[in-house]
């Protein structure tokens, strides 16, 4: 690279990390770069630093975000890579997506020692979450399961479990994948049951929309399945106008040029569910996502509509 070094804006977890390197090095093999010519830069985010509270009480899923695309404002890093579910609905003005890459399994996990399933924990056991999503779907699967609040970062939570402060806990799968582990994984949910978050699984890679270098070198490792199906599920979120604190769930999956969608809307407590299934063309997915919404919202009660006014 006969420029600068560019910058790769990151959080600090494992997780994070990996997800940093991994656009690293497919940026290295597809435009000929060397190690030298790329610079992961560690931010901290809020997010990473307040452990003890659920998101949705400190400020929301861009507590993950915010201090990134502040770097990436300010042009300290050239772009910044994130967990797509972590990802507001809306952007910052001047900031686009720019790279979707290979999605990973989007199901939950559930881990909980020895016990195989959701069904078989015992009356009473304290399952560990921070998403609204989750609690809410086991709420409405298991509502004599005790939901408690759990936060911080893969290995954290992992332990909660081992050490028996919590019998179980909900983590993505795909974020287990990515670190190696599977050793613990006590059950992969299905997501006939258990609709996954939107932009589960999905590493996506934010930048400057003024940026024509970082556009040009992201862009050539964007991958168009990934970003049909994210957009697909952020405009179903978006026409909704979702936050952390709303237990919305959806999901894309694409065969060749259809799309099909399914979303959830559900009460915090779990006993009420808004759904639509949608399908369409992968060339405008955000029609598909839309639409689902949009039959939620004609349809849904007056409790369900009261999820998103909180």
């Amino acid at each position: 690279m006969t420029t600068t070094r560019f910058r790769i804006g990151t959080r600090g977890s494992p997780l994070a990390l990996w997800q940093a390197h991994t656009v690293r090095d497919l940026l290295i093999a597809r435009h000929g770069l060397t190690q030298d010519d790329i610079e992961i830069v560690d931010v901290k985010t809020t997010g990473d630093k307040v452990t003890d509270r659920r998101l949705a009480e400190i400020g929301g899923k861009g507590l993950f975000t915010k201090e990134l695309e502040t770097a990436l404002d300010a042009g300290t890093v050239d772009c910044a890579v994130h967990s797509l579910k972590d990802v507001p609905t809306f952007l910052p003005d001047g900031m686009v997506l720019a790279a979707y890459l290979e999605r990973e399994d989007p199901r939950d996990a559930l881990i909980a020692g020895p016990v195989r399933s959701l069904e078989d924990l015992p009356a009473g056991a304290r399952l560990g979450t921070a998403s609204m999503r989750r609690e809410a779907i086991v709420r409405s699967l298991r509502p004599d399961i005790d939901v408690v609040l759990l936060r911080g970062n893969v290995g954290t939570r992992l332990k909660k479990v081992a050490d028996g402060e919590i019998d179980a806990a909900i983590l993505a799968h795909a974020g287990l994948i990515r670190l190696g582990i599977s050793e613990p994984v006590s059950a992969v949910l299905d997501p006939d049951r258990f609709l996954p978050a939107v932009g589960q699984g999905i590493v996506a890679v934010e930048i400057r929309a003024d940026d024509h270098r970082a556009r040009d070198l992201v862009s050539a490792i964007d991958v168009p399945a990934s970003a049909a199906a994210a957009r697909a599920e952020r405009a179903f979120l978006a026409t909704l106008d979702g936050s952390c604190q709303s237990p919305i769930s959806g999901h894309a999956t694409l065969d060749a040029d259809a799309l099909a969608f399914t979303g959830w809307l559900m009460t915090h407590d779990g006993t009420e569910r808004g759904e639509a299934s949608e399908g369409g063309s992968a060339s405008d997915p955000e029609a598909v996502g839309k639409a689902a919404a949009e039959r939620i919202l004609s349809g849904a009660n007056a409790r369900l509509l009261a999820v998103l006014e909180d």
